[in-house]
């Protein structure tokens, strides 16, 4: 296999570094030189212009579907163009790449086949997710692919923050909210409705794809199928999603039921709909999802210039993104990018927090409970699809389960929008248990720390309205910060604005 035919379509070319020794002169070696590139034609896209670069794409690579931690000696299988969503004995699967193929290429060459696709319009590498086809569906051709360029998101070095309220010097916010439909959702769902797109075309049984939703969900699923000319239906829980969430389906032509219950509700609905009628299942159960975002876990090391992080938090609600970034991180060190992995942190809202009391009995046993209401509206699950992974992904990270109140959450996301971001309740979570483990010392201050950000804040701008109106029952909103009425004269303006700046700079 030459090493050059995985970068088909890239305006890069390979070359052997003829001063390597002999003895690492292989196709997993070389020097990266920027080829001459022309402008495509003027009658011709760039979908149509990677169809005619990866005419002869052949990388050999291989991916299906094995029951998620499965005995060694298990030889259960699927191909991913088969529609299932369950093991034979009922558990979760997983995507199982072809390790030994991909291990013929060295960390080096991975490496640097994904950072020089970054930033580029070639089709589908300039997405961050596709900029890791290989990883990520290493079969499916790349005129399937049903992309918006998601991914690439911003690290934001959380500065201020992090020097003001937690002592820290080397805080990070991976922003996976700025992204096409304003959340991390994106990123899995560009693979499952590509992955959809692809058996449409094979004539399979596919009429449409479901999903029950917390409202990202649906936002994501309806612009990757509008995108595709896809039927999109969904499942949502009546009156428990931001109106700016329920309108993004809505908008995108999905059919939308809203349904007198919770999301666990709705998910169990879900589940039976799609076991009778020819509607494609895009939930978390569907491991298709987390293909997808594990990419923002190699994004992060990218953006590190490949140095690990001491620790990431994680929001969970359903539990798939907790096991997606550490399948991510896992990937990078089992194929020789990195030397380890960064410990991982699930944070919870306390009105929904299954794993949290799963953490803390010892892992003895799993009670799944009924979700109260919480501000962090898409993590209220109490019983989650991927309870198993996220264990297993916790487990095998040395990782660590907290938990924030409503108060907490909502006091956390108000002093990081003080300080120039503008989150959601989620991030407020994931924020609060990072303030809880620098205040007992299990994070230090020079911890090298990521805390991902699930969604944009201005899905959830009601709730900040709320807060800072201090229109919420029981809770004191220590930091609201409200406009000040003042009369329309300039003695009136000028008494206010003084008062104000003497409270900001007393000594003056």
């Amino acid at each position: 296999m030459a090493s050059s035919s995985l970068f088909q379509g890239s305006p890069f070319s390979l070359k052997s570094n003829p001063s390597l020794p002999k003895s690492h002169a292989s196709p997993t070696h070389f020097t990266i030189k920027a080829s001459k590139h022309h402008r495509r034609p003027a009658d011709e896209n760039i979908r149509d212009e990677a169809r005619r670069h990866n005419a002869t794409h052949n990388h050999r690579l291989s991916a299906k579907y094995v029951p998620f931690n499965a005995d060694p000696s298990s030889t259960e299988s699927y191909s991913l163009d088969e529609i299932v969503y369950r093991s034979q004995s009922g558990g979760l699967l997983d995507v199982q790449h072809d390790m030994e193929a991909l291990k013929k290429y060295d960390g080096e060459y991975w490496r640097s086949l994904f950072d020089s696709r970054v930033g580029k319009t070639t089709w589908p590498y300039g997405s961050g997710v596709w900029s890791k086809k290989e990883w990520v569906l290493p079969e499916i051709d790349s005129d399937d692919i049903v992309s918006a360029f998601e991914g690439n998101s911003n690290l934001f070095w959380a500065e201020r923050y992090g020097k003001q309220f937690l002592g820290m010097s080397d805080l990070w916010v991976k922003h996976c909210g700025i992204s096409h439909t304003g959340s991390f959702k994106d990123l899995g769902m560009t693979v499952l409705v590509s992955q959809v797109n692809r058996l449409r075309k094979m004539n399979r049984p596919v009429v449409g794809v479901g999903c029950a939703s917390t409202g990202d969900t649906s936002a994501a699923l309806s612009a990757y199928c509008a995108a595709a000319g896809i039927p999109a239906i969904v499942f949502l829980p009546a009156n428990k999603i931001s109106m700016a969430q329920l309108v993004q389906p809505i908008a995108n032509g999905a059919f939308v039921l809203s349904i007198d219950t919770d999301f666990d509700g709705c998910m169990q609905l879900i589940r039976e709909v799609t076991a009778e009628l020819p509607i494609y299942l895009a939930n978390s159960l569907n491991s298709l999802r987390l293909e997808g975002q594990k990419t923002a876990a190699i994004e992060i090391l990218q953006q590190f210039d490949w140095e690990v992080p001491d620790w990431v938090i994680v929001p969970g609600g359903n539990l798939g993104n907790i096991y997606a970034f550490y399948k991510g991180f896992h990937m990078c060190k089992e194929l020789g990018l990195v030397d380890r992995i960064p410990r991982l942190v699930c944070a919870q809202a306390a009105n929904a927090n299954p794993l949290y009391l799963y953490f803390k009995s010892g892992w003895k046993e799993f009670k799944a409970i009924r979700a109260s209401t919480t501000f962090a509206s898409a993590i209220q699950i109490g019983d989650p699809v991927s309870i198993d992974r996220a264990v297993y992904a916790l487990k095998n990270s040395n990782g660590i389960v907290e938990e924030a109140t409503e108060e907490e959450l909502m006091d956390a996301m108000s002093q990081a929008d003080s300080t120039g971001m503008f989150i959601c309740p989620h991030t407020g979570v994931a924020l609060s248990a990072l303030t809880k483990l620098r205040n007992s010392g299990v994070i230090k201050p020079t911890d090298r720390t990521v805390v991902v950000s699930t969604a944009h804040g201005l899905k959830f701008a009601q709730s900040k309205i709320d807060y800072h109106s201090k229109n919420i029952k029981d809770m004191a909103c220590r930091f609201a910060n409200p406009p000040v009425q003042v009369k329309a004269d300039f003695g009136s303006v000028m008494d206010v604005l003084k008062k104000y700046l003497l409270s900001k700079a007393p000594k003056y």
